[in-house]
């Protein structure tokens, strides 16, 4: 097994992996002239000597380093004399601090590198969205060393799996403790407006109102069921896919606190995990965030600087979505477990599902996760209705048009 570790850069993060099969770490600068897979706000405060400190103190441990040049859009500018330019001095800015790969999810980043810059090793992202045998071998034909498959289309797709471990040689990693919902209709948009809110020079500052995680977190709350609607592969079912020919696995969050991302890597390298499953697969909602990595959007200058935009927004409004994304977890650690998800409850779970073929049913009258939410996820119902209604208001903003201060300006319907 090989695990490539999300980083949070701080100075305990390294000592607290040591002893486990732990052969990359990825992340990246938070803000860059090409962007990546999160909003600048969400990623640790990081300069390029604190980045090249990092990554000198991995490889003495034997630990590689992976930059993310991963968006899934550029506005294009990969097509202009000051987009190349500035995608060069990223490049060579990556070479100088010692990465030895890098991730990208444009089809046209691969064909640069390698032509440019051969001595780095390019590992394709999960925003390129690789679901099947087809794109596997456009990518492995393109150069690529490593594909990250796409989680949501995929990791429940045994059939889809064998395929693609059978079609290509080239070394294919699987997301383990992403909590997305499969075949999430949402991804598309998400990964566009991440992409944008960490690109350096963007028209929008890195100010993004996060409105798919927003509706995720919500429709999880509506229903449980959508907890195990999911991509996640628990400790105890990595085997299953390394029977499959998966030997390689990566594990998030960079904005975890250094504590949870020891604890997430200690889980998946012994295949056991006793407790609230959330632990291990939701990307917020840590319940001590000390060490954390990032100062937070919940922390005042934090905010500030990414969200007081009172020129864009209305920002009382503003306000009323930060209190809702505080209650629920999203900005800072949450004080107790609203929503548990007992691990040992889910023995069994996966090898049901090699039965269900996801892509062609109805979860509605399929009722498999249903049943299983039953038997292991239990949720305050006090927090389950204070939380709907708080989504419920900063929806009707959203969609009102009250958020930039358009609903008194609107045609009034019936």
């Amino acid at each position: 097994m090989n695990l490539s570790v999300a980083t949070n850069f701080k100075p305990d993060f390294l000592d607290a992996i040591v002893g486990y099969p732990v052969t990359e770490l990825f992340g990246k600068l938070p803000s860059d002239s090409i962007g990546g897979g999160r909003a600048s706000f969400m990623l640790p405060s990081l300069t390029t000597r604190q980045l090249r400190d990092h990554v000198q103190s991995a490889a003495e441990r034997g630990i590689g380093f992976n930059y993310l040049i991963n968006p899934a859009c550029m506005d294009n500018r990969e097509y202009t004399r000051q987009g190349q330019a500035d995608l060069e001095r990223l490049l060579a800015m990556v070479e100088e601090c010692g990465a030895n790969a890098v991730t990208v999810s444009l089809p046209f980043l691969i064909s640069i590198i390698k032509k440019r810059h051969p001595g780095l090793k390019v590992r394709v992202g999960v925003y390129a969205r690789v679901d099947s045998v087809a794109k596997a071998k456009f990518w492995e034909e393109s150069g690529a060393d490593c594909i990250t498959l796409e989680s949501i289309s995929v990791n429940r797709d045994f059939a889809m799996l064998r395929a693609i471990r059978s079609a290509v040689k080239l070394e294919l990693q699987l997301i383990a403790n992403s909590n997305c919902q499969i075949f999430c209709p949402l991804s598309g948009q998400h990964m566009v407006n991440l992409s944008h809110a960490s690109q350096k020079g963007h028209a929008s500052r890195g100010f993004m109102i996060d409105y798919c995680a927003l509706r995720c977190s919500a429709e999880k709350l509506i229903d449980p069921s959508n907890y195990l609607r999911s991509e996640f592969i628990r400790p105890e079912d990595v085997g299953t896919y390394m029977e499959m020919g998966f030997t390689s696995f990566k594990i998030l969050e960079r904005g975890a606190p250094t504590a949870v991302m020891a604890k997430r890597v200690r889980a998946y390298s012994e295949g056991l995990f006793e407790g609230n499953l959330l632990e291990l697969i939701q990307p917020y909602g840590y319940r001590d965030n000390s060490g954390a990595g990032v100062g937070g959007p919940g922390n005042l200058w934090t905010f500030l600087k990414y969200f007081f935009r009172p020129g864009s927004v209305k920002t009382s409004e503003l306000l009323k979505l930060k209190k809702l994304a505080e209650k629920r977890g999203l900005l800072s650690a949450m004080e107790w477990d609203p929503v548990y998800i007992d691990n040992k409850e889910l023995c069994g779970f996966l090898a049901g599902m090699e039965e269900i073929d996801c892509r062609t049913s109805d979860c509605s009258a399929c009722g498999y996760c249903a049943a299983w939410t039953e038997k292991a996820v239990k949720m305050d119902k006090n927090f389950q209705a204070e939380m709907l209604t708080l989504y419920s208001d900063a929806f009707g903003s959203l969609y009102s048009g009250a958020l930039w201060g358009l609903e008194a300006r609107l045609p009034k319907t019936i």
